[in-house]
């Protein structure tokens, strides 16, 4: 094991790896929630349920999605990147696929299937491997520093630190619950903010000490605070067996062989959108981890095809158990901050998702204010390849600047990234530097205007 994961070569362990793949089940368990409760129509009014998935098929289905993915990235990539249904991508399926044009949740499935086999297809001829290579260095530097800003970013919103606001976008939240104009709702938000605040400290104290394992140890310790002063629940039972997923497995299938329904512009229009979307964000998160774990190798990432593969056969499997794409996770940035450099890191988080089938109970403990820290804290590791962009190159820089400002602003990796890769090639060329940009980059360019003006939702 040691040797086909090369502990060695990567100098890492076993105890580091477990630790990393702990951290990193921690910091992404949330989506064993989040994802049942927007798939299911949780949220909308009750005569529109019907037309969604069952919530209990579609966790064990995202539990068992998330497992199959991170596994084989794990065996196959031997990258420390873990995989699961993505954010994004499950609620543009259950609000504009199915609510908003009416498509059944099974034919939108069958979309969720079709798209990344188109993906797989492309991983398999190289082509996406040859379009990563195309990227130049300085937009792999904004890629890492931008899912920095934009993991940061969730983290502060998660823990409440900061909310929306009618006027400004964005404020500061409630850090105080003592004054007496505060709704119970209010006061409740207010003491898990300052939760998050004491784990972030915490955690921020223990990496500038350099304690092993201090993001872990950070979040075990919050949570622990957080049972006792009443804010994190503690859990009425650990065992529970899974819920079946019969309502959902094989449920794609019943459009996938039916031409009428599949090859129509809405369908269209759903694949290309769950394909553009998961390819850049999966792309961008590969790249930004693997960066920040140190394992790009001449900016390259390492076994391309096999990486860029599991993440598509991922979302396949996916698709026929029952969930929106799965995808490469930027939480796995939390595992890497915590040591994890093989891909036993991501068979660690993998069987613990296995586990997770039966101990859901155990879930209660990791609340927003407990992961919130973890991400923070990794933004601002990923955020320090910002210092490695060419800032006096002003048609280097400004592509760069795009990329990690559009980001977070627009809550979406693939929108910076396309920023970049829109003006990159427009400033290289009026510039005079046409020869420099990778044809590539210009394939590129026509892709991502024609997302924004035809696609894009």
């Amino acid at each position: 094991m040691r040797k086909y994961f090369e502990f060695d070569k990567l100098g890492t362990n076993y105890r580091r790896e477990i630790i990393a793949g702990i951290t990193t089940f921690l910091a992404m368990s949330y989506i064993l929630a989040v994802n049942p409760f927007i798939l299911s129509g949780a949220d909308l009014p009750p005569e529109l349920k019907a037309n969604y998935p069952e919530f209990n098929a579609v966790f064990t289905a995202t539990a068992l999605a998330a497992a199959f993915g991170t596994l084989l990235m794990a065996f196959l990539a031997r990258l420390p990147i873990a995989q699961a249904p993505g954010m994004g991508l499950n609620a543009f399926f259950t609000y504009t696929v199915v609510l908003t044009m009416q498509i059944p949740w099974q034919q939108a499935l069958a979309g969720v299937f079709l798209s990344c086999l188109i993906f797989l297809i492309l991983s398999l001829t190289g082509i996406r491997e040859a379009i990563v290579n195309a990227i130049p260095q300085s937009l792999k530097y904004a890629v890492s520093a931008g899912i920095g800003l934009f993991i940061a970013f969730i983290g502060l919103k998660n823990a409440g630190i900061i909310v929306a606001d009618d006027a400004t976008f964005v404020a500061l939240g409630h850090l105080t619950f003592f004054q007496d104009n505060l709704t119970p709702e209010q006061v409740v938000a207010a003491k898990n903010a300052l939760l998050a605040v004491f784990g972030l400290i915490l955690t921020a104290v223990l990496m500038t000490r350099k304690v092993p394992a201090a993001i872990f140890v950070g979040m075990v310790a919050t949570a622990v605070i957080g049972m006792f002063f009443g804010l994190v629940a503690v859990p009425d039972r650990i065992f529970d067996l899974p819920p079946s997923m019969a309502p959902t497995f094989g449920a794609a299938f019943e459009y996938l062989f039916d031409p009428s329904t599949l090859f129509t512009v809405h369908m269209l229009i759903v694949v290309l959108t769950f394909l553009f979307v998961d390819f850049f964000d999966a792309t961008g998160t590969l790249i930004g981890v693997a960066n920040q774990a140190g394992l790009l190798k001449d900016g390259k990432l390492p076994r391309p095809g096999r990486a860029f593969s599991s993440d598509a056969m991922a979302g396949m499997a996916g698709a026929v158990m029952g969930t929106s794409t799965t995808t490469a996770y930027i939480e796995s940035a939390a595992g890497v901050a915590a040591g994890g450099r093989s891909g036993f890191a991501s068979v660690v988080t993998g069987l613990l998702f296995l586990l997770a089938l039966f101990f859901s109970p155990l879930l209660a403990v990791v609340t927003s204010a407990v992961t919130a820290p973890a991400l923070i804290i990794v933004g601002v590791l990923m955020a320090s390849h910002i210092a490695k962009i060419a800032w006096d190159e002003l048609e280097e820089a400004f592509p760069a600047f795009l990329t990690i400002l559009m980001m977070p602003m627009t809550y979406s990796i693939a929108t910076g990234l396309a920023a970049g890769f829109i003006v990159y090639p427009v400033l290289k060329v009026l510039k005079g530097k046409a020869r420099e940009v990778h044809p590539a980059m210009y394939v590129l360019f026509l892709v991502f205007l024609a997302y924004f003006i035809w696609l894009r939702e």
